[in-house]
């Protein structure tokens, strides 16, 4: 089973100076990256049968990794604008 990449760098490649910049300079951009990371890895996992949880756990997770691009994808925009 193929599995997708979602690590923001993977994503969004023409932001890559604007996530490096921002995980150094802003304390709420990098939290948000340290849990999407965390999450993205944990939706692999499951996705891989690395472990077991229900399917809606599993469409939980996704969305809360959606939510987290969703408000990072806004940070990197407005960030790159200025």
């Amino acid at each position: 089973m193929f599995i997708e990449k979602h690590d923001m760098h993977h994503e969004f490649p023409e932001f890559n100076e604007e996530i490096r910049e921002l995980k150094m300079t802003n304390a709420h951009f990098s939290k948000l990256f340290k849990e999407y990371h965390e999450l993205d890895h944990e939706v692999i996992r499951i996705e891989e049968g690395v472990e077991n949880t229900t399917d809606a756990y599993l469409e939980k997770q996704k969305l809360r990794r959606l939510h987290l691009k969703d408000e990072l994808y806004s940070m990197l925009k407005a960030h790159k604008e200025n």
